[in-house]
Order: C-alpha cells, then sequence, then structure tokens
C-alpha cells in the first residue's frame, strides 16, 4: 500500500500550539492535505494520554483510529475522510551535561500500544516533570533516554529530531555533538533514522559519510493542524507500525521518499542575526570571523555552515535506489504569492478551500493532479506549480529563527503575468499589488 505519513506533530499541550491541534482537528486537516498516517506527538503527557486513550481505538497493528468517525469539517463544503490513522509519538527535550559542554538534544519516540506508552510515561514520571509540556524537559542523556526506550518499549524505537537544528539537535552547532556516535555510545546500533527537520535535505546530509547508513525520514514538526504536511515520508508498505519501523530500518522494504520544504525556507538555514537583520552563507560567516558586523556579537550559525563543517565530500552521495525526494512549497503560500496577500487571509482561504474541493487534497494539486487541469482552473496556479515540481524556484534563505521566502515568480515577472491572465478562471479575482 502507498501512504503518507507525518509522524512528529505537537498536541495543544506543547507550548505554542493551536487549541485546534485535538485529534478531531488534526485527522480533518490530515484529510486535506491528502495524509494517511499521522504522529500523535505527545503522548508522554498525562492530560493528552487520557484523551488519546478515550478518543482512539485500535485499527492495524500499531496504529490507531478515531472512535468517533464523525469529524467536524475544518473547510467549507470539504468531507473530512474518516480513514486517517494515528502512531504513537513523543517529542523528548533533553538538556544535561556531556564531556563538559551543556547538551540539548530533541528525540522522537514510537511506540505501538497505549500499555507499553503508560509504562514509559511511569518511568519518565520518576525522572523529571512530565506534566508541564506536551514536549517534556528533562535532564536525562540520549543515550539514556534511547535505553529506557529499550527497556519499557520493546517494540517501538527513537529517532533523533531536527538533527540540524542550532539549538536543540544531535549536530546542532550550539549544543549537539560531531557524531551520532558521540551522542548514543555503546546504543548507537540501536539508531537508524534521522530526521532532517525544515532547514536540511536529503542531499545536503549526503554530504557526511558517516551518515550513509542511517534513513532520512521527514515530518512537519507543526505546533497546528494546518502546518501538517510541510514535509512528510512517503511508504509503499504493509500499512502498519511494523511496516513502518521496517522500511525506515531498510529502505528497500517499502520507503518510496519524502516531501521536503526547500531548506532555504527553513528558519536556521543560513547564518545571521534577526534583530540586526543580518543574513549570511557560510564563506560570508567565514570572512567575518563568525562575527556579526552589526553588533560584533558571534552569528547564530545555520544549517548549511554546520553541514559544511561536518561533510567529507564534495557532491552528495546517495545509497543504490535511495527513495526519491521532493521539494514543494505548501499551496497556501503559493496561492499567497498570487494574490499578493498572506497565506493566512480569507482571500486565500477562500481560494484554497475551492481547490480542495474540486481536486481532492493538498498533494493531489502539488504532486500529480495533471497540468493542464490546473492551467484550465488557472493558468498562473499551473505554472506556478509547474516551477515547483521542476525546481525552478525563487529561494531567499531563512537565518536565526526567522523562515526563508520560496516564491515561484520574480515580484516584477508576476506583475506582468498577473495582467495578462485571469488569477482563476469563472472567478473575479484580482491580485492586491504591493507597494
Amino acid at each position: 500500500m502507498n501512504f503518507l505519513t507525518d509522524l512528529h506533530i505537537h498536541s495543544p499541550y506543547s507550548r505554542a500550539t493551536s487549541k485546534h491541534s485535538n485529534l478531531p482537528g488534526l485527522a480533518a486537516w490530515a484529510g486535506v492535505k491528502g495524509i494517511h498516517v499521522i504522529g500523535t506527538g505527545d503522548f508522554t503527557h498525562p492530560g493528552w494520554f487520557k484523551e488519546l486513550s478515550e478518543q482512539l481505538i485500535p485499527a492495524e497493528q500499531g496504529l490507531f483510529k478515531l472512535a468517533d468517525p464523525a469529524i467536524p469539517p475544518v473547510l467549507p463544503d470539504v468531507r473530512p475522510s474518516p480513514d486517517i490513522r494515528f502512531m504513537l509519538t513523543a517529542e523528548i527535550s533533553c538538556i544535561y551535561k556531556r564531556q563538559g559542554q551543556v547538551r540539548k538534544v530533541h528525540n522522537i519516540i514510537f511506540c505501538p500500544d497505549l500499555e507499553q506508552a503508560q509504562q514509559f510515561n511511569r518511568r519518565l514520571s520518576t525522572i523529571g516533570n512530565i506534566h508541564s509540556d506536551g514536549r517534556p524537559i528533562l535532564g536525562l542523556d540520549s543515550r539514556d533516554l534511547l535505553e529506557i526506550v529499550l527497556e519499557e518499549i520493546p517494540a517501538g524505537f527513537l529517532v533523533p529530531a531536527h538533527i540540524w537544528t542550532p539549538w536543540f539537535s544531535l549536530f546542532g552547532s550550539k549544543s549537539g555533538f560531531d557524531s551520532i556516535d558521540d551522542c548514543f555510545g555503546d546504543l548507537t546500533e540501536h539508531i537508524f533514522a534521522l530526521e532532517t527537520g525544515l532547514s536540511s535535505d536529503p542531499a545536503m546530509n549526503r554530504l557526511i559519510s558517516a551518515l550513509d547508513r542511517f534513513t532520512l525520514m521527514s515530518n512537519s514538526d507543526c505546533h497546528s493542524p494546518a502546518k501538517l504536511g510541510r514535509e512528510a515520508t512517503i511508504f509503499a508498505c504493509d500499512l502498519s507500525f511494523h511496516g513502518i519501523q521496517a522500511a525506515l530500518k531498510d529502505p528497500s522494504k517499502g520507503l518510496q521518499g519524502t516531501i521536503e520544504f526547500y531548506p532555504e525556507e527553513g528558519k536556521y538555514h543560513h547564518d545571521g542575526h534577526r534583530k540586526c537583520g543580518l543574513c549570511f552563507d557560510p564563506q560570508t560567516t567565514r570572512e567575518h570571523g563568525g562575527l556579526c558586523p552589526v553588533c560584533s556579537k558571534p552569528v547564530t550559525v545555520g544549517v548549511a555552515n554546520r553541514i559544511m563543517e561536518l561533510a567529507d565530500r564534495d557532491t552528495p552521495l546517495f545509497p543504490q535506489d535511495s527513495p526519491a525526494v521532493e521539494s514543494l512549497i505548501p499551496l497556501q503560500e503559493i496561492l499567497s504569492e498570487l494574490l499578493g496577500v498572506g497565506p493566512n487571509t480569507k482571500t486565500v482561504l477562500k481560494q484554497y478551500s475551492r481547490l480542495i474541493k474540486k481536486f481532492g487534497s493538498e498533494f493531489s494539486i502539488l504532486r500529480s493532479q495533471p497540468l493542464e487541469d490546473l492551467q484550465r482552473d488557472s493558468p498562473l496556479l499551473g505554472e506556478a506549480i509547474n516551477r515547483v515540481r521542476q525546481r525552478q524556484v525563487v529561494r531567499l534563505p531563512g537565518f536565526d529563527g526567522q523562515f526563508g521566502v520560496i516564491r515561484a515568480f520574480q515580484e516584477s515577472e508576476l506583475h506582468q503575468l498577473a495582467g495578462q491572465h485571469p488569477l482563476f478562471n469563472n472567478q473575479s479575482v484580482k491580485r492586491k499589488q504591493k507597494h
């Protein structure tokens, strides 16, 4: 079976997370996006675990579905799919000291059933506070967390999260390690997959030979359900926990590919200082001795720089029969560019809803809908999606916590094209001019 997954998300119990990230809301948005399996996120939080226990029932092995299939719609006239599946997942923030340095590493836990999740939670509750945040912060070494997973969730597994984020990740420039062995020590053999994060893509990771044996997966790490699927992983295997786990261990068993942000859109792709409005590529950072010329403080070193630091190849080397890689721009961002207004405005959401109703799901529109069908609805939308599929986009890199911008058109070009074609055929919609 071919299906899409987004297995790293957060619940309303995590800080800075939408109250709409409840189970029905997540399921409804997963259907809108075209995602079949989503992580629950935050199963370590007692309040969320209670909701999971009450609202989910077993489906396929290690997966769950909503006990109440009557999911309220999140878009007008778009009927939610009742076939969404959930997998028990949680992210742990490990902050500890190793080799004389403070380490801050985020890890994702995957669990096949509520019983093992509950005993894992009991174990963590003896170590630190799991009530205060959906993503608990524990003074626990990542190696020791992995040992607890092996003991309490023997059928589960651990994946290091967004491994290049400067502040909270395995390879982070501010608090990480230089190798996976340094982080997990004698238990490294139990790590078989890595989450690349929004600011890197598989090609960047394949510059490092030490990562050759690890499978690369992508997830959204979303804090609101409308952001589901900004990155995702595609499987062609049994729809089950064991099937997904086996494909992550050995991609030949059914890992078909990943869906990526353009890495420049990630908010830690390049170096810089957000407060100073400064964005540097790695070479420019080196030319300035790592210091911001505005405030003279060290810049925040981003993902591209950190990968260059550890890379031992000039060009990526992908394993034979490596999973496919697709880079996309979320549909709301494309519509925002075409309409000249923000991605969360009523103008964009109206067209977004209309297109989902007409074509079925966001991923169908972005990945597989014939271009001629899209062009009949909107010549500009069809051209924009063609450029995204061909990777012919404009890239303005993110830095120091500020998201980058990926565009299908130069502003001057879009202004000219919008004057020649209607934005949407049979729709009296005009583009707002930017000043």
